[in-house]
């Protein structure tokens, strides 16, 4: 089928992908100021276009089928990118402004990513950075689909390796942090002398959790029994700091603190490399480089806060 015959407009766009995102037709209708038969009849005109059904009704509202599915994911994707050069020109125009969009993991989140975007506004008031905070099963999709512009956070494995580009910043290890005046800070030596207590651990999701899974199993201990599992770093503290409770963080998270204390267990195999992740064949907007640019310079002090252990390998 030819899609570029003239007849898809970007209503229908619109459309479909707020009908996917709100589970109804009225609903998608009303979160664009349209009338219900006006969406009825655009839904109507692109079935009609695309010769397939694009979503059947079910008992909780609307689903896409397998044509919708897909329609609507190249729909968000050519969306994003003329909301991309509209960015994109506004910022050409005017030299101050436009938006960044940013994904965060737990590693980006405490230190790296904060003092970025304080750089950022300090330089160029009128750009708006977004945050969203995820995991990377989250935040890699919409980053294919052009949803956020860059990834700030630990680097995992190199999936979709040619559809990204991946810069490491430093590598920070990881600590078992507990409050101050924890009774574990005067005993604990070994990770078996924890596993008494409660334990915050991350999600299944995350790289950390299988890290350190493997690193229970290579001491011979099950993961603890007593837990709980987070990535909120608000929530984590809060946990720290009211319980004898045990997470393992990053250092940057704990450095400065002076309400938390890091436990005397190495942890050498456990380490993250932090850095930024962009789609590879999209050049990032004036925006977006400026704040790369204040990403880089902050790193570059990270790396120094924390020593030859934060150093990267040589290529």
């Amino acid at each position: 089928m030819d899609l570029l015959d003239g007849r898809l407009k970007f209503r229908h766009l619109t459309l479909i992908t707020a009908i996917a995102e709100h589970g109804g037709v009225s609903r998608a209708a009303e979160a664009l100021h349209l009338t219900q038969p006006a969406a009825t009849r655009t839904l109507r005109e692109l079935e009609t276009m695309v010769g397939v059904p694009l979503f059947e009704r079910g008992p909780h509202g609307m689903s896409a089928t397998l044509y919708g599915t897909a329609l609507v994911a190249h729909a968000r994707a050519i969306l994003a990118e003329v909301r991309r050069a509209g960015d994109h020109l506004a910022s050409l125009r005017e030299g101050q402004t436009g938006t960044v969009t940013v994904g965060t993991l737990l590693a980006g989140t405490s230190v790296l990513l904060p003092r970025a975007v304080s750089a950022l506004k300090r330089e160029r008031p009128g750009i708006t950075v977004i945050v969203r905070e995820a995991t990377h099963d989250v935040l890699h999709p919409q980053l294919l689909a052009g949803e956020i512009d860059v990834v700030v956070g630990r680097l995992g494995p190199a999936a979709d390796a040619g559809r990204v580009r991946r810069t490491a910043l430093y590598r920070e290890p990881i600590r078992l942090v507990v409050r101050r005046g924890h009774p574990l800070l005067d005993s604990a030596r070994e990770l078996a002398d924890t596993i008494a207590h409660p334990w915050i651990l991350p999600l299944e999701q995350t790289a950390l959790r299988s890290e350190l899974a493997q690193l229970f199993l290579r001491n011979g201990l099950a993961l603890p029994a007593d837990r709980v599992e987070c990535t909120s770093i608000l929530t984590v503290r809060a946990l720290l700091l009211g319980t004898d409770m045990i997470a393992a963080l990053p250092e940057l998270v704990v450095i400065g603190d002076d309400r938390l204390a890091v436990l005397p267990v190495p942890l050498e195999s456990v380490r993250r490399t932090v850095g930024t992740t962009l789609l590879a064949d999209r050049p990032p907007t004036p925006a977006v480089g400026a704040f790369l640019a204040c990403i880089g310079e902050e790193a570059t002090a990270l790396r120094a806060a924390l020593g030859e252990q934060a150093a990267l390998d040589p290529d």
